[in-house]
């Protein structure tokens, strides 16, 4: 098994005023030649975002964009047809296939809006353009797993043109659990939202995080607090 160790404060950083951004891997001005990215996945920020800032229309394509917001709400307006707002315990996805105009700004106008955007290479160019929002309940990922992305809408997921698979789980009083990867050859990148967990000897406190590929049993964690932890799996290759 191969294992990489991302420390929170270690993660780039940009403060634009009205964003303040946490680059887990390369991103704008943030380069750095060992952050990369982690298999198929690109991108995984840590935004927040001013209250009514947000990001002008700009383009995307060939790039399937899961935007997860953690407190707050995200207004979306895009050129394909899709607007409204995204809250906290939803989770936007966006295939830009082909090409797709989109803004994102904080709807509220006294409270910061922080969210994850996740970038993962699609499977092929050239998909149309589409979009899916959900929400997805408390209750689903309360000492268990809850899949929220997926390349095929399996357990009321939203789907995505790659073999990758995005779920988070809620632990209270949970002690263990297991993560045995949807498909053997992917890798999966752990990223802790809250809390403090161990996995495999690498503990995490809050916004650190490990990926682990190779793989050949479940990865057991071991839930220090109470904590919320997202799985991102993508193919390494």
């Amino acid at each position: 098994m191969k294992t990489i160790f991302h420390k929170s404060s270690e993660r780039g950083f940009a403060d634009h005023g009205w964003l303040k951004a946490r680059h887990s891997f390369s991103f704008a001005n943030y380069q750095n030649s060992e952050k990369m990215h982690f298999g198929k996945m690109r991108v995984l920020n840590d935004d927040i975002v001013a209250p009514s800032r947000g990001f002008d229309e700009h383009p995307h394509q060939d790039m399937e964009i899961i935007t997860i917001p953690l407190s707050g709400n995200l207004k979306h307006n895009d050129n394909i047809g899709n607007e409204g707002i995204i809250k906290a315990g939803e989770v936007q996805v966006m295939s830009a296939g082909t090409g797709v105009y989109h803004s994102e700004f904080n709807a509220s106008d006294n409270e910061d809006l922080n969210l994850f955007q996740i970038w993962i290479f699609t499977d092929k160019r050239g998909h149309e353009p589409r979009y899916g929002q959900k929400r997805f309940s408390v209750e689903g990922r309360t000492n268990k797993w809850q899949l929220f992305v997926s390349p095929d809408e399996r357990n009321g997921s939203l789907s995505i043109h790659q073999n990758a698979f995005i779920s988070q789980i809620d632990a209270g009083d949970l002690a263990q659990i297991d993560y045995d990867l949807h498909d053997k050859n992917n890798g999966v990148y752990f990223m802790l939202i809250e809390g403090e967990i161990s996995c495999e000897g690498q503990v995490l406190e809050k916004r650190d995080a490990a990926g682990f590929w190779e793989i050949e049993s479940p990865l057991g964690i071991h839930f220090n607090s109470p904590s919320k932890l997202l799985a991102v799996e993508v193919p390494m290759q």
